[in-house]
């Protein structure tokens, strides 16, 4: 599966990630920058906060408060723990920031800020990533960008020494957002300013480990993008289930997968690779190859969320529809789908009498049909039946010929159902 399906991940993947530097000077960090998406998400002052922070840490590999025996005072110290934060619905996880240590200011100061960044440095600096905030008050200027902005209120000497660790915030988990999951090593930047001239009083910086159980933001956009790929794969073996593979189910499948694909940064040489992809897709099916659909299910049901999985049996539905006939060998595979994928059984079966009505179906198959199964008790099955009686019944006055056509067939349906599970 995997050696099919990696020209179609090579043509759809156009990343729109942030591009960071390896040990450059800081008119060069910047000079990087200015082309990136970072550069038009950020304030300047975010910006340049965020340089510093990069500065340091190549200047400091590894360095870390925590790690360090004894505290110099005489600067600022910061460490973050992980903490349990009292909320109405009930207790929830939180990074709280604490600091220690002396802020230096030229004079008295009539209101200090303090600002806290958090980037994620796991791959290293050159390939930092900054944590982001689900919360718009905790967000950068027209960005996502995690930053936490507080008032300190007075600074009335010109050394403000703070001798114990206080805790300055609580930093709720389910409002960040990490670029990955999984064990995380992340650099959190502490910084006091004048709110009058903007200049920096004091700065502090730790490392310190997380293990995140949630899918970060970059694994989500990986996520969307692999589940659309094994969308295609799955709506191919839908049209191949009867080992035949119409032209007009192929073209189904190829213009979802043009309108779903994100190629709106892409050349077209990016496209041309899709195109490529999915006729080598079409031609390793017409071979009479097959893929593993539990394991593909399996890996959808792990990554996507219930509406795209809902979105992928759609399309295999209309696969399945295309050719104006289902097959016995089409609907045991979408049956087989909508129950490894964990949809809603009762959903599914609304979705297919849309896409397809009665008399698509070469074979009558009552219980893919009507719902109801062979494991059901004799009242159960007439309870069930009723239900589907009353709801087509109501259908046979409809102003929609097409409609009345379907319920008619569908009560004939039910009339044989119940003679075969109620008796």
């Amino acid at each position: 599966m995997n050696t099919l399906l990696i020209p179609i991940l090579i043509g759809v993947t156009v990343s729109a990630s942030m591009i960071f530097f390896e040990r450059i000077r800081l008119t060069e960090l910047v000079n990087r920058l200015r082309s990136k998406d970072l550069i038009s998400r950020l304030s300047f002052s975010g910006l340049m906060n965020y340089i510093k922070v990069l500065v340091w840490s190549e200047a400091n590999p590894g360095a870390s408060i925590e790690s360090s025996a004894e505290l110099d005072l005489s600067v600022l110290n910061c460490r973050a723990r992980l903490t349990e934060q009292q909320e109405n619905n009930g207790d929830s996880g939180a990074f709280n920031v604490e600091i220690c240590g002396s802020i230096h200011a030229p004079g008295e100061v009539r209101s200090a800020i303090l600002r806290i960044s958090i980037l994620d440095i796991t791959e290293g600096f050159p390939k930092a990533r900054p944590v982001q905030s689900c919360v718009k008050q905790r967000q950068i200027k027209d960005s996502t960008v995690f930053c936490y902005n507080a008032e300190l209120g007075k600074l009335p000497h010109q050394v403000t020494t703070i001798s114990n660790w206080t805790s300055i915030a609580q930093l709720r988990l389910d409002r960040l957002a990490l670029p990955h999951k999984g064990k995380r090593k992340l650099l959190l930047s502490t910084s006091i300013f004048s709110a009058d001239s903007g200049e920096q009083l004091a700065c502090a910086r730790c490392t310190f480990t997380y293990d995140n159980p949630a899918f970060g933001y970059i694994d989500l956009q990986e996520n969307v993008r692999r589940t659309k790929t094994l969308a295609v794969a799955l709506a191919f073996a839908v049209s191949a289930a009867d080992k035949k593979l119409y032209d007009c189910e192929v073209e189904v499948i190829k213009n979802w997968a043009r309108d779903n694909v994100d190629l709106s940064e892409s050349s077209n040489k990016a496209r041309r690779k899709l195109e490529k992809a999915l006729n080598e897709t079409v031609a390793f099916f017409r071979d009479g190859n097959q893929l593993n659909n539990y394991d593909i299910c399996r890996e959808i049901a792990e990554i996507a969320p219930l509406a795209e999985r809902y979105d992928i049996l759609n399309l295999c539905l209309y696969v399945a529809a295309a050719n104006g006939s289902v097959t016995t060998e089409e609907l045991a595979v979408l049956k087989n789908l909508a129950r490894w994928l964990e949809v809603d059984a009762k959903k599914f079966r609304s979705m297919m009498e849309k896409v397809l009505p009665v008399d698509m179906y070469e074979v009558k198959d009552v219980e893919a049909i009507l719902g109801v199964t062979s494991d059901m008790s004799k009242e159960k099955a007439r309870r069930h039946l009723n239900k589907e009686y009353s709801k087509w019944s109501a259908r046979v006055t409809n102003t929609d010929p097409e409609i009345q056509t379907q319920a008619d067939q569908m009560l004939k349906l039910i009339a044989e159902a119940r003679t075969q599970y109620v008796g």
